[in-house]
């Protein structure tokens, strides 16, 4: 069969998506990027904020009418979407064939043979495949990695314990389970037997990593387990709450060679009353303590974080007082998010919601400041020295595109590399920074 796979929202419903690929690969099934040619097309979906599920009913649908046009014969949707929503779904538009939960996708290849089974009661079984949420699929061998083949994801836990007000995905993700530690390094020695050279680290939360099965955070362990692994270059961490960093933590990341001197922290807020209402465990003065300290031990890491504004409740002061706080900590990389209520969720009930004008409003002051903080920060790199990941060429010139450890793939900036010699996609450069243009770089090779 073809078989047309759209994986929509974050990296780690991408890992699930490519376990997906191999486990279909293994089967025979051919993958393509042509839907007037596919026999099966799979979205993997995401519902986490109203634009992401907005974008996943509109591919469903966009999808659906493939099957008046072209060869269709199944549309199958999995991920958040389909565990949430999944009754509403295969009600809703007829022409979805299946739905798997977020904990089912081990069982894509098995709905595929039920689908097109002889059988009425295996083709009826197959409709609907939804385990616990709180099911931990095993890691499978054979991922197929859909990023380029020189980094890749590693997705170390699934779920969330921090039932934050805003957030739904511990209703459709589960309790927080760690992925036993001997599973990642045999799948990390897989990735960098295909030629991955960076390993990213993700999870809902990356820092309690093995609290659940060891009974103390082990991430700092795994970490060094990780950075034996033949191959490796870069390891870079995404995810990690504030109040889990350990000094521990800290010290890993200084000491190891191959893990980034990045760390992506999500704070949400900076005052105290709104952290309060968003059922976030850290204070403004915690947060300024934890960025301190990592600024102290590591003077060159690279600091992201993601922000919510508009949230119910959220008034002028509070709003001016994040502002001063990312004025302050001038964060060299930082995404803003306008609050988005969501059914089921404590937030959405919340009094004193706030127009989506002020949102937009408020995002755009945020993302302003930022990017005047950014700018600076990129004109004084002008003259250093770093190396560089290469990501691919620029059409018709002769300079290549590429990221510094500072910068994480599809979130942050870019560099472009001016050289007559031949790079490869994968290859570490040396490269002097000459100039700066908005949040990318300009270098040359050395």
């Amino acid at each position: 069969m073809n078989i047309l796979f759209v994986s929509l929202g974050c990296d780690k419903n991408l890992v699930d998506t490519e376990v997906m690929l191999g486990l279909l690969a293994k089967k025979g099934h051919q993958m393509i990027d042509d839907e007037t040619q596919a026999d099966i097309v799979i979205v993997n979906t995401c519902c986490f904020i109203h634009d992401a599920k907005e974008e996943s009913i509109q591919t469903i649908l966009e999808m659906a009418q493939l099957k008046e046009t072209a060869v269709l014969k199944k549309l199958i949707v999995t991920g958040c979407l389909a565990q949430r929503y999944k009754e509403e779904i295969l009600e809703e538009i007829p022409e979805v064939d299946a739905v798997l939960g977020t904990t089912s996708y081990d069982e894509i290849a098995e709905v595929i043979d039920g689908l097109f089974s002889d059988s009425p009661m295996e083709r009826a079984d197959a409709r609907m495949i939804m385990k616990d949420v709180d099911y931990l699929p095993e890691t499978q061998k054979g991922r197929l990695v859909t990023t380029g083949g020189h980094f890749a994801y590693l997705k170390i836990a699934e779920g969330c314990d921090k039932h934050c007000t805003y957030c739904i995905i511990p209703k459709i993700r589960g309790n927080f389970r760690s992925v036993p530690m001997e599973e990642l390094i045999d799948e990390t020695k897989e990735l960098a037997d295909q030629g991955v050279k960076e390993l990213i680290l993700v999870a809902q939360e990356t820092t309690l990593y093995g609290k659940d099965i060891y009974g103390e955070k082990s991430l700092p362990r795994l970490l060094k387990a990780l950075c034996k692994i033949q191959g490796l270059r870069w390891i870079r961490i995404l995810y990690c709450y504030p109040e889990e960093i350990t000094d521990e933590l800290i010290q890993v990341i200084k000491e190891e060679p191959k893990i980034c001197h990045y760390l992506d922290l999500p704070i949400q807020h900076a005052s105290d009353a709104i952290l309060k209402r968003m059922g976030r465990k850290t204070s403004k003065e915690q947060l300024i303590s934890i960025i301190g300290k990592l600024r102290e031990e590591i003077p060159d890491i690279t600091l992201r974080t993601t922000l919510i504004t508009g949230f119910p409740g959220e008034t002028d002061e509070q709003h001016e007082e994040l502002m001063d706080f990312v004025d302050q900590m001038e964060f060299e990389r930082l995404g803003v998010f306008t609050y988005s209520p969501e059914e089921d969720t404590p937030a959405a009930e919340m009094p004193d919601q706030i127009s989506e004008e002020i949102k937009q409003d408020r995002q755009a002051e945020l993302m302003e400041l930022q990017q005047d903080i950014v700018f600076d920060r990129n004109e004084d790199l002008i003259g250093e020295e770093m190396l560089v990941m290469i990501e691919g060429k620029v059409a018709d010139e002769n300079a290549y595109v590429g990221r510094t450890y500072r910068d994480a793939p599809n979130v942050d900036g870019l560099i472009f590399v001016n050289t007559d010699e031949e790079l490869v996609s994968g290859d570490f450069a040396k490269v002097k920074v000459t100039g700066a243009m908005d949040y990318d770089l300009i270098g040359e090779l050395l």
